[in-house]
């Protein structure tokens, strides 16, 4: 099912992430998590996309290993060190496999700054994939604005240029303080862009993860979960139910604020998909 259409019917979504292994001696294992979270039925789940060497197929066997589940399966397509040739042989295999969704990146700029040159922007792969075939293509925002963009205004003019290339619905970075994703739908809507916005949700359930999250991206840690942290990160049980508490009190404010789409980066954890899941059985 397109994902497009998923979103169309106008109910509450709730949505989980995995990532592939990053080493054949790990695929079984995550195929395992993967397999799990697919039994909480999830409106749809996203593969992100391993650009190197066999682990761009890994997304594509875990993608058609959760169809096969009856899940509607997003992978993940990054275009940055990939070249043309690349991404068509990647569009041509999801194709084959039945796959009908991709969410389409230009991806991190490698640490040794080894890029290709057939991409610049994400849109230039947004249009490769709808002159390709009969793909739902989505992209991702960034409410607090890309750390590469000069301004949030740049930041969302590229945002248009990503809807009017073939992106049908986007999903945002995470975000700890929900009045950044309010402002931000106010604002892009204003300049016209009408695409379904899914709130991507990170429990964070290790203080580990808040130095990794902090390093790469600087997203905002509003008082409260800085609290939270500092008195809890230090247990690891506590901090773990403190996360996950935090994580579905966002998702019950942005339902009750008439944001359906909530997609949780649930990095790999079947537990952390359950509770939540569970502490919002009634919602949605």
């Amino acid at each position: 099912m397109k994902i497009r259409d998923i979103l169309a019917q106008g109910r509450p979504t709730l949505s989980f992430e995995v990532f592939p292994p990053k080493t054949e001696d790990k695929y079984d294992s995550v195929a395992y998590a993967a397999s799990e979270i697919a039994r909480l039925k999830p409106a749809f789940m996203s593969v992100t996309y391993g650009a190197g060497g066999g682990t761009s197929q890994y997304t594509v066997d875990i993608a058609s290993s959760l169809k096969d589940q009856g899940v509607t399966p997003l992978a993940h397509l990054t275009c940055v060190s990939s070249t043309r040739e690349k991404v068509r042989s990647v569009l041509a295999e999801l194709k084959k496999r039945s796959i009908e969704n991709v969410l389409a990146l230009r991806g991190d700029i490698p640490a040794d700054g080894k890029v290709e040159k057939d991409y610049r922007y994400a849109s230039e792969l947004i249009a490769q994939i709808k002159d390709y075939g009969d793909f739902c293509i989505g992209a991702a925002c960034y409410p607090e604005g890309h750390v590469e963009s000069a301004n949030k205004d740049e930041d969302i003019r590229h945002l248009k240029e990503k809807v009017e290339a073939g992106c049908e619905f986007v999903t945002t970075q995470m975000f700890f303080d929900n009045n950044i994703l309010y402002n931000y739908l106010y604002r892009i809507r204003e300049q016209g862009i009408t695409v379904p916005v899914i709130a991507g949700i990170m429990p964070v359930t290790s203080a580990a993860q808040i130095r990794r999250i902090c390093a790469m991206s600087g997203t905002y840690l509003p008082p409260r979960f800085k609290a939270m942290v500092d008195h809890f990160g230090q247990n690891p049980a506590a901090m773990k139910q403190a996360g996950i508490a935090y994580a579905t009190e966002q998702i019950i404010d942005l339902v009750a604020n008439h944001v359906n789409g909530i997609h949780v980066y649930s990095m790999n954890n079947p537990e952390v998909a359950v509770r939540i899941r569970d502490s919002l059985s009634e919602i949605l």
